[in-house]
Order: C-alpha cells, then structure tokens, then sequence
C-alpha cells in the first residue's frame, strides 16, 4: 500500500511539473528587445513605393523619412543596451504588416502607417510622428470629386488593407473600390482609364505629381480624412515601445528646437530643397501636431 501510494505522488508531482514546464509557445517566446540583444538585429517593415516615407531608390535602397526614424531608433537601442545593433530593412505591401508583426516576422514597421482601432486590437503603435489624409488623384477637370455624394459609381482604386480603401468604403458605399497591387499599379490604371480616381494619402499623391511628366493633366482633390503616421509594434512590448516613443520624442523636441542634425533629417525629405517640399499649410499642420504632443510629454534633458 505504501509503495502504490509513493508511486501515485510521484506521478502527480511528475505530472505536476511537466504541465508548468511545458508552457505553450507564446507564454514562453521572447520579448522583441530579448529578440534585439540575441541576434544584434532589428529587422524593421517598411514601404518600397510611399516617397517620401519610405521607398526604394535609383539605387534599389530603401530610403526616406521613415527610414531615417528608424535608424535613430537603432541608434538609441544601442545606447541603451551597450551593443551594436543593425538595421535590416525589408519592404512589405500593407496587408504584409500586421500580418508580419504578429508572427515575429519583423519587429516594428514604419512606413506611412496611420492608426485605427482595428488595427489597434492586434498591434500596438507608437506615438505620431506625422499626419496624412485620404485625398484622390483624378483627372484634371474633374472637380465634382471633392465630396462623397460625387463618387457614386465611381470606379476607385486603392490598395488592399489601408486606412484609404476603408475612408472610401465607409464614406461612399456605392463607389467601387478596386483594389491594385501597388502604388505604380494604381497610378498606371488611372492612366489607362480602368479606374476614375485613386485614393491615397495625399502628401504621397503629391510626390507622385512632382514627379510625373505631365502634372498639368492631373489634381488631386477632396480631403477624406485626417490621420496621424505612427510606427507599429507587436502586442505587449511595452519595453521595446517605451524606447520607440522616446527616440520620436526626442526627434520631434529637438527638430522644434532648431538642433540641426534633427532639422536636417526633416529639411531632407520635406525642407525647401527636400524631396517633397511642403506647402507652409502643410508643414504648419505638421509642426503643430508635433508641439501638441511635446507639450504633453516630460522634456527629455540630456546631462553632461
């Protein structure tokens, strides 16, 4: 009896431990900054086509405001953990980056991401650190696009998984949305006649007119919606977000403050001289949406 009773408590305390030691996958994966320090990687999402935030240059690198805010963010993890970190770029479509995020794919994406609560339920996103706008690009002489009652039947193209296809959705569901692969795709079918107008954020519609060869023939009209571009990062990485949102807070403080390495950065992309300079409307909304959220934040101070 004794020793059937010593061999049932040393199944159960077998039994016992095996149940807390063989936890599921998810209870026990690392962190991303645990991932960051293994492999001395941060492996960022951004776009290929989304100039001036993110896009693949003459020389096929991925290059652009949002990969600029990335390489901080490599430079202050860095500080933080006393290691070299590289960065490693790799360009998503945007039904890739949420997708990518929750199965560890990639640590952060960048790119021209605006935040909705959809979104919200399964990543997390960073503070903003611009703004943007669901606007269309049409034909010059369509000016009756500016409001949802216009785009009744119209043939809308968009691409899959954006804050731009559901704006249309929802403001006119009796548009038709048809969704291209790409950016150039969609440009392309405008050209072509397939559809009437594409739905974008307007500051990359405006990159696209400065470089078309024949601007003249296009507008950009209607102003769909107001958002602001953040970073996104998987679920429950408070620690990796908290470094995220210093690094932007610290960037747009010193950028207000006139520290020339963060003006730089800015000038680069949407300065006078930049790859797409900002009419002073624009710019104006940028900057004080950037004060807006400094004015709520502790002032970073660095000591000597």
């Amino acid at each position: 009896m004794l020793r059937y009773l010593w061999a049932k408590s040393t199944a159960i305390c077998f039994l016992s431990l095996t149940v807390l030691t063989c936890t599921t996958p998810d209870a026990v994966a690392e962190t991303v900054v645990e991932k960051i320090t293994r492999t001395g990687t941060l492996t960022a999402g951004t776009s290929k086509d989304a100039l001036p935030f993110a896009y693949r240059n003459d020389q096929g690198e991925l290059v652009g405001y949002s990969v600029d805010i990335l390489k901080l963010i490599t430079r202050q993890l860095e500080a933080e953990y006393n290691q070299d970190i590289d960065l490693k770029l790799v360009d998503l479509e945007p039904k890739e980056r949420i997708p990518q995020l929750m199965s560890g794919e990639v640590d952060i994406v960048c790119d021209a991401s605006s935040f909705t609560w959809e979104r919200d339920r399964q990543i997390d996103f960073s503070f903003s650190y611009s703004s943007a706008g669901t606007r269309l690009l049409t034909k010059r002489g369509n000016n009756n696009y500016g409001d949802p009652e216009s785009l009744v039947n119209l043939r809308i193209g968009a691409l899959a998984k954006t804050t731009n296809e559901k704006v249309i959705e929802s403001l006119q569901p009796k548009a038709e949305i048809v969704i291209v692969r790409d950016r150039a795709e969609g440009f392309t079918a405008l050209r072509e006649g397939k559809i009437d107008a594409f739905a974008s954020d307007g500051i990359l519609l405006e990159s696209w007119l400065q470089t078309a060869p024949d601007p003249q023939n296009w507008q950009i009209v209607g102003d769909y919606s107001l958002e602001g571009i953040a970073c996104m990062v998987p679920e429950d990485n408070s620690q990796f977000l908290n470094t995220v949102n210093y690094t932007l807070v610290e960037f747009m403080q010193g950028f207000l403050d006139g520290q020339p390495e963060y003006v730089a950065i800015f000038d680069q992309w949407f300065g006078p001289q930049g790859v797409l300079p900002l009419t002073q409307d624009l710019k104006n909304i940028m900057i004080d949406n950037m004060q807006l959220l400094i004015d709520f934040k502790d002032r970073i101070v660095h000591h000597q």
